[in-house]
């Protein structure tokens, strides 16, 4: 295949790059130049660095090797999404959204353009071939024989690094295109291999921050774009505790930062809810039995799936943040691409506006965005 490989300067998508070359493919990279930090945010924005170090690890494998600027797209459809999330008092997931509008969205028509036929990331993720309507994988790197096939993403090998939950709002068509050479390897074996293929990435640290911006807080990127709205802290009784610089800085289940010491040893003060009509952010000490922080039952829209759509009830299971366990939840399609959520298990801080990862076993279903919640 004609494979384009999206190069962040990291080890891991430069091992999907060499793994594809070592297969006998014609493969090329690419650096995405989404960000060059103008705003001068606090924070390392290391995008000259990974620029270099993506084109030598190209130079070593003896690819083609280009930047392609995306910056106008990625303003639009990522930035623009993460700012007017937290302004309007929800959760955002900026990651998952530049994976369906940029890497698989906006660079693909680049990629189509020129004449590729898939494109390659680092992504910690396994795509196989499943029969319609079932969970088994019947193939890893074959194409479908038969209509009653489809490519299916499913979960990493290594339960540290699985990246599935940042792929859950991709599209059918961008399933078909997608391909993931690491998805099979522990982080340990992908490192062995890096030193392997003598990549100049081999030991290099793995990035953390914000999807291709870098290690920024994100509370100094809102803090640049959005400005101070400060507000009282208060308790569910409505007592005021404190002051908070505005609500936008603020996230459901949050135990630091806040600035609101608790009075018990060992229990600390937790955000349960933000009242934009009243500009308070609400907190109450940490239990099992919390109000507010523990919940059942949701609303989700903007249901996107991976394969099939979605629209009968069904046993499966959702994943409402990163790091986080998927648990068994009832899904009940209510039309219009909204569906009720109802866990077996009260999940803490089910937050608006997070994305949600649905899964049937390893499988990914899709995902789609909490809209509301029903607390216990």
């Amino acid at each position: 295949m004609k494979i384009l490989a999206a190069m962040s300067g990291g080890v891991d998508s430069s091992v999907a790059a060499a793994q594809l070359v070592r297969e006998g493919h014609d493969v090329s990279g690419v650096y995405m130049k989404n960000w060059i930090n103008e705003e001068n945010i606090i924070g390392h924005c290391p995008w000259e660095e990974d620029i270099v170090d993506a084109e030598a690890v190209a130079k070593q494998l003896g690819i083609p090797f280009r930047v392609v600027n995306l910056m106008t797209e990625y303003r639009e459809k990522v930035v623009k999404y993460l700012l007017e999330g937290y302004q309007a008092g929800i959760t955002p997931n900026p990651d998952v959204m530049c994976n369906r509008e940029m890497k698989f969205g906006v660079l693909w028509d680049w990629a189509s353009e020129h004449g590729f036929e898939g494109i390659a990331t680092g992504h910690y993720a396994r795509k196989e071939f499943a029969v319609r309507g079932s969970r088994f994988a019947v193939s890893d790197n074959s194409e479908p024989r038969t209509e009653n096939r489809e490519p299916a993403i499913y979960r990493g090998a290594d339960p540290n690094k699985d990246q599935t939950y940042f792929l859950a709002m991709m599209q059918p068509h961008q399933v078909r295109i997608a391909q993931f050479p690491i998805g099979h390897l522990l982080k340990p074996e992908l490192r062995d291999l890096a030193r392997e293929f003598g990549l100049k990435t081999a030991d290099k640290k793995d990035s953390q921050g914000i999807c291709f911006i870098g290690q920024v807080k994100m509370e100094d990127f809102l803090r640049t774009f959005v400005p101070d709205k400060p507000g009282p802290i208060v308790n569910l009784e409505g007592k005021v505790l404190g002051e908070h610089r505005g609500l936008h800085l603020y996230t459901l289940g949050q135990r630091k930062g806040h600035g609101v010491a608790s009075p018990l040893h060992k229990q600390a003060y937790v955000v349960v809810a933000k009242r934009p009509q009243t500009n308070e952010l609400v907190v109450a000490i940490e239990s099992a039995d919390t109000p507010l922080l523990w919940a059942r039952k949701a609303v989700l829209h903007s249901i996107s799936s991976t394969g099939e759509p979605l629209h009968d009830e069904r046993l499966l299971q959702a994943q409402p943040r990163y790091r986080c366990p998927a648990g068994d939840a009832i899904f009940r399609p209510l039309g219009d691409g909204r569906a009720e959520l109802e866990y077996k298990e009260p999940q803490r801080a089910l937050t608006p506006g997070q994305i949600c990862a649905l899964y049937e076993g390893e499988r990914l279903l899709g995902g789609a965005v909490f809209e509301s919640i029903q607390h216990e």
